[in-house]
């Protein structure tokens, strides 16, 4: 037990300098070292164990050089003889083997009273230190372990555990015969701080002697790892305006050594601020946790936005001399409040719109807003606070350059207002920061001048409507259709016209909009919808432009009776005897209550066979039944008078006829085939007739085709120019051929062209002219076949063409001997000079008189014609 206070020994060291300015430090907390070198007790404390091991450094603040010693102190058991407790000597390198070699005695045998032995439990072993990053040598002994009953029998040592016989594998041995126990490596507090292994004694053939025994070791921790920031840079923010002690952000450094030991408590300090505006200091941290929190007012987003501020993280508590340090970046971002209202950039703005315009921007109104651009602190938000009482303006925002665009939503009146004074507020859509008033600058006026332009005249009461009576006459006056032309400062004058009158019943004047008549209106026209008929007018000014506006007229006819009604149906059936089959009949009139129905149907007195054959029953006002009078009527087709009369006022009748077939009926009573023919009003006599007429018909049809037959009988018995046996028209075949073939065209077309000129043709002397051209005369017209010709027309075309071509002196071969160009000799084709002419007179060429003119030289040469 060491009491606080008490020095424990005293700690050499030289630097070869005087050890001047040299401090101490232990990596305990229990222990301290003056400046002189002596460790002594920071406080009272128990030491559980016999040995304490220390790591002592010294340090030199002038070089920065540091060393390290382990200094080991055994821990005295109370004095027998004086009661004082002996002072904790510090372990001189001379004597450390020798404490090294303090020996353990954990199976230790006690003796009784008596004499006999007795065995008392196992000690509990006290955990042995053992400090990080030793240098060695290795292997470095750290305690012995023996028996006491090595004296009586030879006992061996082993132990077993982590680090010994398991993974990782020999980092602790010992002597089996001795019972030192070494480490053979450096350890590593960060790897494995502690180690559990346990003692063996055995005899020399393997019994157990005593009781295992539990080591514990324990890696004393140096200060050999930096703090290591969790992120190298850190993002905050902090609202500008913000209060001192607001807080921002928090860093945060890991140590590896051990954190109950100095060597792992970390400490956080700020190092540089990046701007030092408006101070160098405008942020600090706590030491301890690393929250980094305002300590100055003065936050302004709009002179500095952002702070780079470097934290440094040191251990050993923060101490700058011998701790191990990191450093860390934070970026502190001032975000943006609105502290700063939107101003107008002038006071006043002007504009101008034409009247009747909408949808037209008249001014643009310009803001500054130092907040951040296109947030809601900068986004301006504009209203019209006076000076439009009506809502003609409204101010929208563009969202780029967050100017206010006054724009006319509702059309202005230049004859109401000339001009508008506007009172325009501008704010921003997030509220202004406590404490932040409204500018007197966000308040600014507009003036808008209304510009005149002409505008249409107009008709106060379009679709106006008026009623009358249909059947007015031609020129009556109807109404005034008169337009009004807003523009009251321009003297301009209104002409009408019509643009649109269906029927072409109406006239306007063209100066002061009178209509009349110009037919007479019938509500019964087609053109009345509704018994309502409508016209459209045009009244047009003589502004610049001219301008015009339409109005539209209705006029409501009132009917008058001046349509009698008419018989429905025109036709009907009725049998020959009376019985249940009679005719319904009723009305149609084309005017409409009270001009038409109830009617009244009757029959005339004049024919009195009307009424003596007939009848009419009544139904209803607009229904009666025709029906016949007498029992039996022939049939045949009567045409019944009926007068009908309507209910207007005058009542207006109208005699119709409808025309009644009265025929035989069956037992349906349904006219019967023969009676219905009967009913059409056809006797036997016309029936003949139409029978004898139908046969002279067919008589006529028949004659005409057998004439057709005999004329085409003799078309082909027509003698052809040919025989028979040589006619083959039936094998005549067309073909689209237009040339001959490929070796028939090299020639030179050039010499059976036409001259352009004739001349060298008509100059010539008479009687002189090449032989192979064509005479100058008129050409004879050719007969044109038809495009589908009869076979026995055929013979025909050829002769009417046979004479034609007889007559025509241009035809080739111009009646004369032809001159050919020699075309050289070695011709493959034999000779033709031993052809020569039949000197027989068997034959005989009379017939080529017959041929005509062109075969006449022919004639005479073989025919015995005169001889040359």
């Amino acid at each position: 037990m060491s009491g606080r206070g008490c020095d424990s020994g005293t700690v050499k060291f030289n630097n070869c300098a005087g050890n001047k300015g040299v401090r101490y430090e232990t990596n305990s907390l229990d222990f301290k070292v003056r400046a002189d070198g002596t460790l002594y007790a920071a406080h009272h404390l128990q030491v559980p164990s016999k040995q304490l091991i220390l790591m002592v450094t010294a340090w030199d603040p002038q070089t920065l050089g540091r060393w390290e010693a382990m200094v080991r102190f055994l821990v005295a058991e109370k004095s027998q003889h004086n009661g004082h407790k002996p002072k904790g000597r510090k372990a001189l390198p001379g004597e450390l083997a020798q404490q090294q070699s303090d020996t353990l005695l954990p199976w230790r045998q006690h003796q009784s009273a008596n004499g006999l032995r007795r065995q008392k439990r196992d000690w509990v072993i006290p955990p042995i230190n053992v400090p990080e990053n030793s240098r060695g040598p290795f292997p470095q002994q750290l305690v012995r372990i023996r028996s006491d009953k090595d004296k009586e029998i030879h006992i061996r040592y082993s132990i077993t555990g982590v680090g010994a016989d398991q993974p990782p594998m020999e980092v602790f041995n010992i002597d089996p015969v001795s019972g030192r126990m070494y480490v053979t490596r450096p350890m590593d507090r960060e790897e494995r701080a502690s180690y559990h292994l346990r003692a063996h004694a055995v005899d020399m053939n393997g019994n157990k002697v005593e009781n295992p025994i539990d080591l514990y070791i324990y890696v004393i921790d140096m200060n050999d790892n930096r703090p290591e920031f969790i992120n190298q840079v850190y993002n905050g923010s902090v609202d500008e305006g913000s209060k001192p002690g607001t807080y921002v952000m928090t860093v945060t450094a890991n140590d590896a050594d051990d954190g109950t030991t100095a060597n792992g408590m970390v400490r956080y300090r700020i190092v540089t601020q990046t701007p030092q505006s408006p101070s160098q200091n405008m942020f600090t941290i706590n030491s301890e946790t690393g929250d980094i929190v305002t300590v100055a007012a003065g936050l302004d987003r709009e002179k500095v936005q952002q702070y780079i501020v470097i934290v440094q993280a040191t251990d050993m508590e923060g101490n700058l001399n011998y701790g191990l340090s990191n450093t860390a970046t934070a970026i502190i971002t001032v975000t943006d409040v609105n502290d700063n209202p939107p101003e107008f950039t002038t006071s006043t703005y002007s504009g101008e719109v034409p009247e009747n315009r909408v949808e037209v921007v008249v001014a643009n109104l310009t803001v500054m807003d130092r907040d951040q651009p296109h947030s809601p602190n900068w986004n301006a938000i504009y209203r019209i606070i006076s000076g439009d009482p009506s809502g003609h303006f409204t101010i929208r925002t563009d969202p780029i350059t967050n100017e206010g665009m006054v724009t006319v939503v509702k059309a202005v009146d230049y004859e109401m207002n000339r001009a508008f004074m506007l009172t325009v507020m501008v704010s921003n859509q997030a509220p202004l920061a406590s404490g932040i008033q409204m500018s007197f600058q966000s308040t600014a006026g507009v003036t808008i001048s209304v510009t005149d332009v002409n505008e249409a005249p107009y008709f106060p009461t379009n679709h106006k409507l008026i009623r009358l009576e249909e059947g007015v006459p031609t020129g009556t006056v109807l109404t005034t259709f008169s337009a009004v032309d807003p523009d009251r400062f321009m003297q301009q004058a209104v002409r009408y016209s019509k643009l649109s009158d269906p029927a072409n019943w109406l006239n306007i004047n063209a100066t002061n909009g009178q209509i009349t008549t110009a037919a007479v209106l019938d509500r019964e026209s087609d053109y009345i919808k509704n018994n309502v008929y409508e016209a459209t007018f045009l009244a047009a000014d003589n502004g610049i432009p001219p301008a015009s506006g339409t109005g539209t007229l209705q006029i409501y006819l009132i009917d008058i009776n001046d349509n009698a009604p008419e018989l429905l149906p025109k036709e009907a059936q009725i049998c020959e005897k009376p019985n249940l089959n009679v005719i319904n009949i009723t009305a149609a009139d084309a005017d409409i209550d009270p001009n038409v129905g109830p009617f009244v149907f009757e029959l005339p007195s004049v024919p009195s066979a009307v009424r003596k054959n007939w009848t009419i029953t009544r139904l209803n006002g607009d229904y009666a039944q025709l029906s016949l009078r007498i029992m039996y009527l022939e049939a045949g087709v009567y045409d019944v008078p009926i007068i009908v009369t309507d209910s207007g006022n005058p009542p207006l009748y109208n005699t119709s006829v409808i025309k009644v077939k009265v025929c035989p009926c069956d037992e349906n009573g349904d006219c019967t085939t023969i009676g219905a023919v009967a009913a059409a009003g056809l006797g036997t006599g016309a029936i003949i007739a139409i029978l004898i007429c139908i046969i002279i018909l067919l008589t006529m049809v028949l004659l005409f085709v057998v004439w057709m037959k005999r004329r085409e009988k003799e078309r082909h018995t027509k003698q052809l120019l040919i025989d028979p046996e040589d006619d083959v028209r039936d094998n005549i075949l067309k073909y689209d051929e237009e040339g001959g073939g490929e070796e028939d065209q090299d020639y030179d077309l050039s010499q059976l062209q036409q001259p352009e000129t004739m001349d060298h043709v008509l100059n010539k002397t008479p009687g002189v002219r090449r032989v192979d051209e064509r005479p100058i005369g008129a050409e004879p017209q050719y007969p044109i076949r038809p495009v589908i010709p009869h076979p026995g027309d055929i013979g025909d075309f050829i002769n009417e063409g046979l004479r034609a071509a007889d007559n025509d002196p241009t035809a080739p071969p111009y009646d004369s001997l032809l001159v050919f160009d020699y075309e050289g000799s070695g011709s493959t084709a034999g000779s033709v000079s031993s052809l020569n002419s039949s000197s027989s007179g068997d034959q005989d060429y009379d017939y080529l008189n017959d041929w005509g003119p062109r075969f006449k030289k022919l004639a005479d040469m073989y025919g015995g014609g005169e001889e040359d």
